[in-house]
């Protein structure tokens, strides 16, 4: 049950505490404080480096503009901030942060806040999660938990900023109002937020509902581009993750990283039902014996049978497709001059060489070739692709980084295993004309293959067997069989760093988000949700896995 709901903007207060709308302040001095959104569209603070990276970028775009006349930055590579960001990008434009590895995109905002604010002094006030680690607030809710402290009240009702909790600074609790249940809060010293002199959006004109034009944010649309680094580009595996649960709660380490799931303990929240129906489906290369439940269901396990070998199975044991090769299957070079238009891997011009010739060598492809992809048309240096393929999980398939068009079958370097599928007639709330389909996971620890982050070492798995629940209706059993297609391509979990825990070298959730709560949506890891279903379709779809791999 995660703590934190999001807060909002709002800026009342407690009776006799001053409101603290961000962006409004007597004080000369304002600090800018950058958050991404999650997919419960509450907003996440990034640490205080990075928002000073942001910054910093930004402020010398402007006055090489006023110098030279040309347009602002519009991506910023988060990577060169902190190396665990490494696959993100913020475009500036849309005020979007892009996973460059997975095509994950989440909206981004600025706001500013007093310098003598919570922000302003870099402290962060925290609640405890499932796993012992810590997630913070929202920022305008530090400010405010801040501003409560300083003027000695013991007691604060965060009703007002939309959350359901009180937080008593004398006990150091957060309780929730409905249910009573109290997790520990702590007030953290972390780096202050970058001083900033921009209160207004940077462009001008009407404002419009879009989120340049949102209150206080500071960017709005810029015209040029700013090359991405493609160097040790990682794969998803070395992506920071977050084991468990599916609500997007944060640590206080990497409060900044998107999809974030607190590490499920699986007897928690598992029904004891007599099951209905049992299968199994094991992860190409896992044990070949049956599990027997662990839950207190009783059914026999009736393992799945392949008539033929799995496209998987066949791509495991085949030798890996050469780089160039897979470049070449799905570009088709263009010939003569090409359009005059920018690369936005390397974001030079098509017309120049790639920007990437110098850190990517092939025999077979000139730095200025350009190619163009087979389906969505989308143009690019064949360098640059070959580039990105080549620093990514090389498993044959490709991704347009313009509109996510995944070109060949996306794998992913989720580790072997068994995934457990049983019924019984228990209703989800929300879905009360239909039983309930269980999905059991099962992952042992190991060793890291080649594909993982540390090749050779062992990985951790904590918190298995993960339990996971959806409605046993049509789109139910629909997402169901998407998700055993994820499973057998390993897109499911992979090798990385747990979020809540800090562990690195441990099973994570990957980027398909599971309901691990039957019967409590307070937390966001169960029902009712009536978003669900379509949000977990978009994000299989985001992976390459769609009705049409169904039957294959």
């Amino acid at each position: 049950m995660a703590a934190a709901q999001g807060a909002g903007s709002s800026s009342a207060g407690p009776s006799g505490l001053p409101g603290s709308a961000p962006g409004h302040s007597s004080n000369s001095t304002v600090v800018a404080v950058w958050e991404w959104q999650d997919e419960f569209g509450r907003w996440r603070p990034y640490r205080g480096n990075v928002c000073s990276y942001i910054e910093q970028v930004i402020q010398a775009s402007q006055q090489k503009g006023r110098r030279s006349g040309s347009g602002l930055v519009s991506s910023i590579p988060l990577g060169r901030a902190d190396p665990v960001l490494a696959p993100y990008v913020i475009d500036i434009p849309s005020l979007t942060q892009f996973r460059q590895d997975t095509g994950t995109m989440r909206a981004v905002r600025r706001h500013v806040f007093p310098g003598d604010s919570a922000a302003g002094q870099g402290i962060v006030w925290e609640w405890q999660n499932d796993e012992g680690g810590w997630s913070p607030y929202e920022m305008n809710v530090c400010v405010f938990l801040e501003q409560a402290r300083a003027t000695n009240h013991q007691r604060v009702d965060l009703g007002p900023l939309g959350y359901n909790y009180e937080v008593d600074f004398v006990a150091q609790v957060q309780t929730n109002k409905t249910t009573r249940f109290r997790r520990s809060v702590q007030r953290r010293l972390d780096a202050p937020y970058p001083v900033t002199t921009s209160l207004a959006p940077l462009h001008t004109g009407v404002g419009c509902s879009c989120q340049q034009c949102w209150p206080n944010s500071g960017t709005g649309p810029i015209t040029t581009r700013y090359r991405h680094s493609m160097i040790n580009f990682p794969n998803s595996s070395t992506a920071h993750q977050v084991s468990g649960r599916t609500a997007s709660v944060s640590s206080s380490s990497v409060g900044f990283v998107p999809y974030n799931k607190p590490t499920l303990t699986g007897a928690r929240s598992t029904p004891r039902l007599n099951a209905q129906s049992t299968l199994v489906l094991q992860q190409a290369g896992g044990p070949s014996t049956g599990l027997s439940a662990s839950n207190g269901v009783s059914a026999p396990n009736l393992p799945i049978k392949m008539l033929k070998p799995s496209k998987l199975n066949q791509a495991l044991a085949a030798t890996p497709t050469e780089p160039e090769a897979v470049v070449k299957k799905y570009l088709e070079e263009l010939k003569g001059t090409p359009a005059d238009e920018d690369c936005i891997i390397c974001m030079e011009k098509l017309s120049s060489p790639s920007g990437y010739s110098d850190t990517c060598e092939s025999s077979t492809i000139r730095p200025e070739a350009v190619g163009r992809l087979t389906s969505c048309q989308h143009s690019f240096h064949m360098l640059c692709m070959l580039a990105m393929y080549s620093n990514g999980n090389k498993d044959g398939s490709l991704q347009c980084p313009s509109c996510k068009t995944i070109y060949g079958e996306k794998t992913g370097t989720q580790p072997k295993g068994k995934m457990e599928i049983s019924t019984f007639p228990q209703s989800l709330p929300g879905h009360k004309d239909c039983g309930t389909i269980q999905i059991v996971y099962h992952i042992s620890r190991g060793i890291q293959g080649p594909e993982h982050p540390n090749p050779g070492m062992p990985y951790t798995a904590r918190g298995f067997p993960r339990y996971c629940y959806l409605p046993d209706n049509e789109k139910g059993r629909k997402v169901l069989e998407l998700l055993k297609v994820a499973w057998k391509r390993r897109l499911i979990f992979t090798v990385g760093t747990s979020n809540t825990t800090g562990e690195s070298n441990t099973v994570v959730w990957n980027e398909i988000h599971h309901k691990t709560e039957m019967d409590s949506n307070l937390s966001g890891h169960g029902y009712p949700d009536p978003n669900y279903l379509d949000n977990v379709l978009a994000e299989l779809a985001a992976q390459g896995v769609t009705e049409d791999c169904l039957g294959q």
